[in-house]
């Protein structure tokens, strides 16, 4: 029996021992770095990662992450200069595709590449350089004087033009414009200003540039040296009358019509510009996608 207990006493000792060596063990242990969350698509923080709602779609994952990468940082020249990432044109490709999912979505992989299938394109959901030259020459040619100057022809000046009112010009500043695409704009700015964002600034969507004459245009390249590389005194849209430069907003520090690439980034992001490109197709304008400002009427040939 005293065999006995003295085992138990040992063993209950042993199990005390074990107790205190795991607590010790424990208590005493760095706690665990906490790790860093996967990396997500670039622009957005770890707490909105996932998709918008409807904007999701895990088939194409791989393709949002692809787009996201080049959305700020791929290298290109679309207009002849050197650009870095392709956000100024997103709200273009968006409403060109058909979509209002985010550029570095998968919904916006999975519209993309249904447009891609709907234009015979290679399909993988990725917006390359060579996709965008074709939505770039699809918008383009619906602008009367890109078809005119693929031919080697330079369109007319007006023969008529309409004074537009003085609180339509940015600052009251007078322009002109032929009367036909003054109507249009006047129904198209009637339905926009009815958007709280847009009407709550009133140089939205006032004109800073309408009809300019050749002559006026030579002077301004010769003393100016504004000369919109070859062709602005010889052929500019502005000839027409039917082209006109709206004001849609402005990055501190810039002009309304300044190219600089933080200024269009800042109006591609406006209301003014985003209504613009969802509705002003059905007032007859259509855009010039480099310059967010710069709309022309085809309601008339040049």
């Amino acid at each position: 029996m005293r065999d006995a207990f003295r085992f138990l006493g040992a063993l209950l000792a042993a199990v005390v021992l074990l107790l205190l060596l795991v607590f010790r063990v424990t208590s005493c242990a760095p706690a665990q770095k906490a790790q860093a969350p996967p990396a997500g698509i670039p622009g957005r923080t770890a707490e909105s990662r996932t998709d918008p709602p409807g904007c999701e779609s895990p088939a194409w994952r791989a393709a949002a992450q692809a787009n996201a990468s080049a959305l700020r940082g791929k290298v290109w020249s679309p207009f002849g200069r050197t650009e870095i990432g392709w956000e100024t044109y997103a709200p273009l490709i968006q409403t060109e595709v058909g979509t209002a999912c985010p550029p570095d979505t998968e919904g916006f992989a999975a519209a993309f590449a249904a447009w891609q299938d709907r234009k015979s394109l290679p399909v993988d959901g990725v917006l390359d350089e060579a996709d965008f030259q074709f939505v770039k020459a699809e918008v383009q040619t619906r602008r009367a004087v890109v078809n005119l100057a693929a031919q080697g022809i330079c369109p007319d000046t007006a023969n008529e033009i309409a004074a537009a009112r003085p609180h339509e010009g940015y600052m009251n500043k007078q322009v002109w414009l032929r009367p036909g695409a003054l109507a249009a704009y006047r129904r198209m700015v009637a339905e926009a200003r009815q958007v709280p964002e847009i009407a709550a600034d009133p140089r939205n969507l006032t004109i800073f540039s309408g009809y300019r004459s050749p002559a006026a245009d030579a002077a301004r390249c010769a003393t100016e040296g504004n000369c919109d590389g070859i062709a602005r005194a010889r052929c500019s849209p502005h000839r027409t009358g039917l082209a006109m430069d709206i004001y849609v907003g402005q990055a501190p520090g810039y002009g309304p019509d300044s190219s600089a690439d933080p200024n269009r980034l800042f109006m591609s992001k406006t209301p003014t510009y985003r209504w613009l490109l969802a509705n002003a197709g059905r007032f007859g304008f259509v855009n010039y996608p480099f310059e967010p400002w710069h709309w022309e009427w085809t309601g008339e040939k040049p």
